[in-house]
C-alpha cells in the first residue's frame, strides 16, 4: 500500500457489529480506514491501538441490522464517503475481506453506490421457505415475516422472491445512503429493535434499503444459488 494518502481518495470507514468475537483481525485494517466498533457483548473487546478506532457500547437488540442502522442515523450528516459494514467475524461470509479493504484503501477498487460483499448470491421467498425455514439455527421452522417487514418500511406487500448476498456485509457511499431521509432510517431502526427476526429481513434487503438493485445484471436471471469466485471483484 502507498505510504501517503492520495488527495483524491475517498474517506473510508469500517463499521463492525460485535458481540463476543475476537477483533485481533483489525490489526490488518489499512490505516486509511477509520474504524468504528459497536459492542453489544457483556465485555468491552480487546482492541489494537489506533487513534482512529472508536468503540461504542450499544444495547443488545436487533443483531447487526440495529447496529448498522444506529450508525446511519447517528452519523447521517457526517458519514465517510464510503462505509463498509461488517459483522465481528466477517471471514466466513467474505473470505477475501482484508483484500477488499486493501483494494479500497489503495484506490484499486471503487464503490459506485452499493456493493454486496460475499461469494454467494441466493434467493428466498417472503416466508423464508427456501432458506430461512430450513436454516439449521431455526430448528422450529419459523416463517420469516418479510411481508410484514416490507409493509412496515415501504407500505406495500413483499415481492414473491428476493435475491441477495447472504451475510449482511456490504459497502455503501454516503451519497447513496442520503437517497433516503434520516427519518426513513430512524423508522428502520425501530423496526430492527421491535421484531426478533427483523435482522434476517434486513439481510435480504440491504440494497433495497438504499433504494438500489445490488445484484449484478449478469446474475439476475441465473439459477440460484450462484457461487462466485471467493476472490472475484464485482463486475
Amino acid at each position: 500500500m502507498t505510504s501517503e494518502k492520495n488527495a483524491a481518495q475517498p474517506l473510508l470507514e469500517l463499521v463492525v457489529a460485535r458481540y463476543r468475537e475476537n477483533l485481533n483481525w483489525l490489526r490488518r485494517i489499512p490505516r486509511w480506514f477509520r474504524v468504528s466498533v459497536y459492542n453489544k457483548g457483556p465485555q468491552r473487546p480487546a482492541l489494537p491501538y489506533r487513534r482512529d478506532l472508536h468503540c461504542h457500547p450499544l444495547v443488545n437488540v436487533g443483531r447487526e441490522a440495529h447496529t448498522y442502522l444506529w450508525h446511519l442515523c447517528e452519523r447521517y450528516e457526517s458519514l465517510a464517503d464510503v462505509t463498509v459494514f461488517a459483522q465481528g467475524k466477517p471471514f466466513d461470509h467474505v473470505p477475501d475481506f482484508h483484500k477488499i479493504l486493501r483494494a479500497l484503501a489503495d484506490n484499486e477498487r471503487t464503490v459506485k453506490g452499493f456493493d454486496w460483499l460475499g461469494f454467494i448470491i441466493d434467493e428466498d421467498d417472503a416466508a423464508g421457505a427456501r432458506l430461512f425455514q430450513s436454516w439449521t439455527k431455526n430448528p422450529s421452522g419459523t416463517a420469516l415475516p418479510l411481508d410484514a417487514f416490507w409493509k412496515a418500511l415501504w407500505g406495500e406487500p413483499a415481492p414473491p422472491q428476493v435475491t441477495f448476498y447472504p451475510s449482511a456485509h456490504f459497502a455503501v457511499t454516503a451519497e447513496t445512503v442520503r437517497r433516503r431521509s434520516r427519518t426513513f432510517y430512524q423508522r428502520a431502526l425501530r423496526v430492527s429493535a421491535e421484531s426478533p427476526l427483523a435482522a434476517h429481513c434486513f439481510e435480504r434487503t440491504w440494497d433495497r434499503i438504499f433504494d438500489v438493485d445490488g445484484i449484478p445484471t449478469v446474475y439476475r436471471a441465473a439459477g440460484k444459488p450462484v457461487y462466485l469466485r471467493k476472490t472475484r471483484r464485482n463486475p
